[in-house]
């Protein structure tokens, strides 16, 4: 039986690592043409009933942990004149520690056979060829032919289409990411506003969410609720001008937090946040499933994103495995588990965008925090 993975991400990886953890092989195809092709992201908070979980099934949980960043769970939460709410520190008792995205991706990386990935395989399509057969054909005009087709490969998925029409749709929020490199020593005074870990500025309609990640650089992320096309008059490529139109949404801010972006070292990167709708579902088709962002794309006001991806790997694997020879059974468990898992997720990312940005931020995130927790 060939089993195909569309995607390196961290849920395709965790997939590919289950599998073979439990004797079984498969391979992943991946449009990027090294590991080391673009950089991978920033931290992730790993939730102890997801992501853990998954790393747990993959055999990799002592190894994660050695990955695990100290103080990353550490936590404010500001108001727009720089007041601060709350403030919490990492007591390292949390169950959602913060790891570095890059090398977490590589100790799953480091845990497959040799040649498991096929890096420099773009997929262009994939059609059906009954009984669960699938036909995938790559950007190079390659052509083959497997049993199973998973779909890993993120928000603009190529295997989606074969399950369901659903399309991403703009949340109404952007995202302007910048960083402040070496900041102990080159940006103290944003490194004393930021903390240890992850840090909120909120006020209706815009804000400042940022973390230290461990190589002692802040990376932050502008948040503004605007219309998709906000950012076609500005030139990114112009710095300066950037900052300008950037911090132009933030006048009367205390200078503390618009320092985030004026002493900002990197280049300015605008990103539109599209989800899919809540409770994405489709009928099931033989020998083809998705999982991760192809499967629930949301925005990442719950943190789920990364955790469920890595989750939707480990469950499918260990249905894949649970269910020799009968691969429907499996597919059909898998999806028994997913869709109600991401339908509450993406609920609860819906409605953490309004607690972000809605009227009297950041009351509502503070409320969420302090509430008590059953």
């Amino acid at each position: 039986m060939t089993i195909t993975i569309v995607g390196a991400g961290l849920g395709g990886l965790t997939l590919a690592r289950v599998l073979h953890a439990n004797g079984i092989e498969a391979a992943v195809y991946d449009l990027d043409a090294s590991p080391d092709a673009r950089a991978q992201g920033g931290m992730l908070d790993i939730h102890e009933e997801s992501g853990q979980a998954a790393l747990r099934a993959a055999g990799l949980y002592d190894e994660f942990r050695a990955l695990v960043h100290p103080g990353g769970e550490a936590m404010r939460v500001l108001d727009r004149h720089g007041v601060v709410h709350l403030s919490e520190e990492d007591d390292g008792d949390g169950g959602r520690p913060e790891v570095d995205r890059g090398q977490l991706r590589d100790l799953l990386l480091g845990s497959l056979p040799e040649g498991t990935i096929r890096w420099g395989a773009k997929v262009a399509g994939a059609r059906p060829l009954g009984d669960g057969r699938h036909e995938v054909t790559l950007a190079d005009g390659t052509v083959f032919t497997t049993d199973v087709l998973i779909g890993a490969d993120g928000a603009w998925s190529r295997i989606r289409p074969l399950l369901s029409a659903a399309k991403p749709v703009y949340t109404g929020v952007a995202f302007v990411e910048v960083d402040l490199f070496d900041a102990d020593v080159r940006h103290p005074a944003e490194a004393a506003v930021i903390g240890g870990g992850m840090f909120f500025a909120l006020a209706e309609g815009r804000g400042f969410l940022a973390h230290r990640e461990t190589d002692g650089s802040l990376h932050v992320y502008v948040a503004l609720v605007v219309a998709e096309d906000w950012a076609a008059d500005i030139d990114f490529t112009d710095t300066e001008a950037a900052k300008k139109a950037v911090l132009s949404h933030f006048e009367g801010w205390d200078e503390s937090l618009r320092a985030l972006v004026t002493n900002a070292d990197s280049d300015l990167v605008p990103r539109l946040i599209h989800a899919l709708p809540i409770g994405h579902r489709w009928e099931r088709v033989p020998g083809i499933t998705l999982l991760g962002d192809a499967a629930h794309l949301m925005s990442p006001f719950a943190g789920e994103g990364a955790n469920l991806a890595m989750l939707d790997g480990a469950e499918l694997g260990l249905a894949l495995a649970a269910h020799p020879g009968d691969v429907e059974a499996g597919l059909a468990e898998y999806e028994r588990a997913l869709f109600p898992r991401s339908e509450e997720s993406a609920t609860e990312s819906a409605n953490g965008l309004v607690l972000c940005f809605g009227e009297g931020a950041p009351q509502g995130l503070l409320d969420m925090f302090t509430a008590p927790r059953p």
